[in-house]
């Protein structure tokens, strides 16, 4: 308890410390579900601290949503005023650089920043040592003469070496790291918790590169706070890893929003290549007088011409067109088959082997990229060139030799370009299977902290990602029971052939329409997309008093949200795969009710089919592609959505789910379209079945008996 920065831990944060804390000292690892009121963070940050500082490893939090990020640094805060401990807060080097260089062009100016200052340090002691020399030979020290004179000439020598050096591109930031005194920054830094921001500041002012200086500071610090990209992506986290001093066993990773991780381990594990880089490789070729260009274009120009014939082959009349500034999919795998992209490949490409074609790619590739480095590290340039060749090479023998792999699924994309007006694609490795990535981490870590509000059903969290054996814990709202009511009302399912009915939007309108007279307040309504959103908004404008707000891609969430929350009589509307179904919180009178209306299921294309496949191929079990891929993640979504009101025990409200699917009458009506067994059991228990009619009554009395109500009652 010495890491618990409060008074009293909540109901049940103690036994959740104490079973963390037993779990780590095994080095097991531990899925740890819990609502809304848990206090998740101090239950898997304390132990993870306490184990950390007995067994001399480093602690890393990860998160993949900002705000939880600002929630580390308090708590970091709050600790760090009881027991001290040294903390960094780390973000990509794309959010610190106060030039704006790329990795590769940062990696030269450090290095020819390194380069100069090195010399110009040899320069003082030569200097130095000359003019000692010199006085010894003015005493009458005949050999101090002769060692004087070698002085002169490697000074002479050096002073060539920094002319050449004064032509190469630096960075007078870094340059500041290695000439001045860093040690207030230092004690400033580990004084208390400073966010990124606190870190670019101090920099700029003091003309230090922060992010290197953060870099230098991390080695053995107790905590980490940073993105999910620094552990899960396996060349970030072993080089993550080395600027802690740790070996990956001597590492405890804690991931919050855990349900987040199956979507990013796939992001991070899938590689694409678009035709762009293809055109500029070619472009680069042509510039090079190199005998192997030919093999090299041959083989790159075959794979670009296919990649544009497949997806002009694949349009039907007038699609061209239609494509927008998004990517689109063109499907192009086959069950029988290799893909449309590499038998429309094999069929363009002529010559001596693809494999050796690919050789000679790789090869010129790396040797432009090593001329590149040098013409920027020289100053012959003012920008690090990437070298397009070896990058289009990589993709291709990539697409060739792991294309059939099991979990990837090859696809082609298509955009339009704002800017020109000009149709371009893309190909792409997409990785199906997240356990791939996440399997090896938790591998190669000490022990690993996965919480959620939403990580249930835990047999499918650990076929997912990969995790061995771990230790299961689940706590649900801690908050007083008679503060909130959960209803699944038994409005028309919403199936997708059946969302024009006009019968059925009348009774989902007036159902919602009712629900937002009833509360004394704000009303969230999340819905399957934005476009479900857009029409039910449009529909409650014409029938209510209450101010209707739509999240609309492309507006400001946070502006759109800090608005209705300053409002007390509104209802937004918004997907519940936009970014305000998690991650953000509505507070006391922000919002008292929250609706989700129809069950919002992700729009299954062919990847959603794909990882489908994918995962019935991998684990056994009937439905099991569905089931994992497809209808926990959307309860899933359903269950945080739900969870953005009642964020205190003060908090008084209802949440209610407008679909006749997720009442326990529909385990007999509907079968199999049924969701309400998806539900963990204690979030079941809550769900009480109500007629869309009765709706208003039910809330009307719950209001009116905690009195929230100011003023004179709605009529029902």
């Amino acid at each position: 308890m010495r890491f618990f920065p409060y008074e009293q831990p909540y109901a049940n944060q103690h036994e959740a410390m104490d079973r963390i804390y037993n779990a780590l000292t095994r080095g097991q690892d531990v899925l740890f579900e819990g609502a809304c009121g848990t206090g998740k963070t101090l239950s898997s940050l304390v132990p993870a601290l306490e184990v950390a500082r007995k067994q001399g490893k480093t602690v890393v939090i990860t998160t993949s949503v900002h705000q939880q990020m600002r929630q580390f640094v308090a708590e970091a805060r709050a600790i760090t005023r009881e027991e001290p401990i040294r903390t960094v807060v780390f973000k990509g080097k794309g959010e610190m650089c106060h030039i704006d260089v790329g990795y590769e062009e940062c990696q030269t100016l450090r290095d020819n920043t390194r380069a100069v200052v090195d010399t110009e340090r040899d320069k003082r002691q030569l200097e130095r040592r000359q003019r000692e020399l010199l006085a010894e030979s003015q005493s009458g020290d005949g050999s101090a003469t002769d060692a004087r004179s070698a002085v002169m000439d490697e000074l002479e020598s050096i002073d060539d070496r920094l002319e050449d050096l004064e032509e190469k591109n630096v960075c007078e930031y870094y340059r500041t790291n290695l000439t001045g005194d860093t040690d207030d920054f230092f004690a400033w830094l580990f004084d208390d918790v400073r966010t990124p921001e606190d870190v670019y500041e101090y920099a700029e002012r003091e003309g230090f590169c922060g992010y290197e200086l953060l870099k230098e500071g991390i080695e053995g610090v107790d905590l980490v706070v940073c993105n999910y990209h620094h552990v899960l992506d396996g060349g970030i986290r072993e080089q993550f890893f080395r600027w802690l001093g740790r070996d990956p066993e001597d590492v405890i990773a804690v991931f919050d929003e855990a349900h987040n991780v199956e979507d990013a381990a796939r992001e991070h594990a899938s590689r694409s290549c678009s035709e762009r880089t293809f055109e500029s490789a070619l472009d680069e070729l042509g510039d090079t007088d190199d005998p192997r260009t030919e093999d090299a274009a041959n083989v790159l120009s075959a794979f670009h011409r296919a990649l544009v014939e497949t997806y002009e082959d694949s349009f039907g009349f007038g699609e061209r067109e239609r494509i927008g500034e998004n990517w689109e999919d063109v499907p192009i795998a086959n069950d029988d088959r290799r893909d449309d992209l590499t038998l429309e490949f094999l069929k363009r490409y002529s010559g001596q082997g693809i494999d050796d074609d690919l050789e000679a790619a790789t090869n010129l590739g790396q040797e432009l990229d090593k001329e590149y480095e040098e013409a920027y590290r020289d100053g012959e340039t003012a920008t690090r060139t990437e070298c397009q060749t070896l990058q289009a090479a990589a993709f291709v023998r990539a697409w060739m030799s792991e294309g059939t792999m099991e979990g990837l699924y090859p696809v082609v994309s298509v955009t339009r370009d704002g800017g020109t007006d000009e149709v371009y694609g893309r190909a792409e490795l997409y990785s199906c299977l997240p356990r791939q990535v996440t399997g090896r981490l938790f591998d190669e870590v000490y022990a690993t902290v996965l919480m959620s509000a939403t990580l249930q059903p835990f047999d499918v969290t650990e076929d997912v990602l990969g995790v061995d054996e771990p230790v299961t814990m689940a706590y649900g709202l801690q908050f007083p029971e008679s503060h909130r009511r959960t209803y699944a009302v038994e409005t028309p399912p919403l199936f997708s052939s059946d969302r024009d009915d006009p019968a059925v939007q009348e009774t989902v309108t007036e159902t919602i329409h009712d629900a937002v007279r009833m509360t004394p307040g704000n009303t969230l309504a999340f819905f399957p997309n934005y476009g479900e959103a857009t029409r039910y908004a449009e529909r409650l404008e014409r029938r209510t008093d209450a101010t209707v707000y739509v999240d609309e891609p492309g507006v400001s969430v946070e502006t759109l949200r800090q608005t209705f929350v300053a409002d007390d009589d509104a209802v937004l509307c918004t997907s519940l795969w936009g970014t305000l179904a998690e991650g953000v919180s509505f507070d006391g009178d922000d919002a008292q009710t929250v609706l989700v209306v129809g069950v919002p299921y992700p729009h299954l294309d062919d990847r959603a089919e794909a990882v489908q496949e994918a995962y019935d191929a991998a684990f056994s079990g009937t439905d099991t592609g569905w089931r994992y891929a497809v209808e926990i993640p959307t309860i899933r979504k359903t269950r945080q959505a739900l969870g953005r009101v009642i964020r205190s025990p003060e908090d008084v409200g209802v949440r209610a789910l407008l679909d006749a699917r997720y009442s326990r009458a529909a385990k007999a009506d509907l079968g199999k379209y049924s969701v309400n067994g998806t539900f963990p059991h204690e979030d079941r228990e809550e769900l009480l079945d109500l007629a869309p009619e009765k709706l208003k009554f039910a809330m009307l009395n719950f209001y009116a008996d905690h009195d929230e109500y100011d003023g004179e009652m709605p009529t029902p």
